[in-house]
């Protein structure tokens, strides 16, 4: 199934997408959020679908396309988790994973337009990610096997970086070029599980047009399963929070292309997930 939240900033609408309609999820929830996937509402919504007792979302392809899962507790993100992104960053790849974080106002709609800092040394990039929600809590799983249980879907993700805050003045922590309002596009969907591989999915990027990124997650070096593991050694992971899972090759850090700037268009594509189109705009 494909899960997605529609309409404008705040007043999203729960929506079912299928190959021939969306339907309107307004009579199971409220909103697609954490509550939301930890009752179950996933089994809800496809019972429902199933017995064919959802109605049509009217007017569904004029609304706003926001990001599929309401603001997470957690946005818990992976650096460098492809070799080919280490060694253009200039470092080796990782022997555990490299976790830091962004705040949930960095989360937003996959072609809401994204605001750029206002401090001149700012140095902005794209990274094209696979991405995870969570559905059930998960604290110390024995195994990566228990892993996927724990997760409600994937979703395409927008890792937007600003590089001078995060490697010039971080102070050797990476969220102050990570937590600029905007700075995670997630979306259009919200995948089951059951609807795609995630051991094998294309991702690629293009900046005005222009192909910057294209690998796929085999290339991984900690893959899901192990991903989820890990982190539940460290902090319990809980419904509707966002995993994202590292980039591959193909950013402006690499010295390759320019960083981004006012007027700039960042098209991202995973296979099977969907794409998204925003903007870069001028500074508040």
């Amino acid at each position: 199934m494909k899960l997605a939240r529609l309409g404008p900033v705040g007043a999203e609408i729960p929506a079912l997408v299928t190959d021939t309609a969306t339907y309107d999820l307004r009579g199971l929830t409220r909103d697609l959020d954490g509550a939301f996937l930890a009752r179950g509402g996933i089994a809800e919504v496809r019972a429902a679908a199933e017995a064919g007792s959802l109605p049509e979302l009217a007017d569904a392809a004029t609304l706003r396309v926001g990001a599929p899962v309401a603001r997470p507790g957690a946005v818990l993100a992976i650096g460098m988790n492809y070799a080919a992104h280490a060694a253009e960053s200039g470092a080796a790849p990782p022997e555990n994973p490299v976790l830091f974080l962004k705040t949930p106002n960095t989360v937003g709609g996959p072609d809401d337009p994204v605001t750029l800092p206002r401090d001149p040394n700012a140095k902005v990039d794209w990274e094209v990610e696979l991405g995870l929600v969570i559905g059930t809590a998960a604290a110390n799983l024995d195994s990566p096997q228990q892993s996927l249980a724990h997760v409600a879907g994937f979703v395409l993700a927008d890792d937007l970086s600003e590089r001078y805050g995060q490697l010039e003045i971080s102070g050797g922590q990476w969220s102050k070029g990570k937590c600029l309002p905007g700075f995670c596009p997630t979306g259009p969907w919200l995948v089951t599980p059951d609807e795609i591989d995630h051991r094998d999915l294309r991702l690629r990027s293009w900046v005005n047009g222009e192909p910057r990124q294209d690998s796929t997650t085999k290339d991984m070096i900690f893959d899901v399963e192990y991903l989820i593991w890990h982190l539940s050694q460290f902090t319990e992971l809980e419904p509707g929070d966002l995993v994202i899972t590292g980039t591959p090759q193909g950013v402006a850090l690499s010295g390759r292309f320019p960083y981004l700037t006012d007027g700039d268009v960042v098209e991202l594509e995973v296979e099977g997930l969907g794409r998204q189109r925003h903007t870069m705009v001028g500074s508040r």
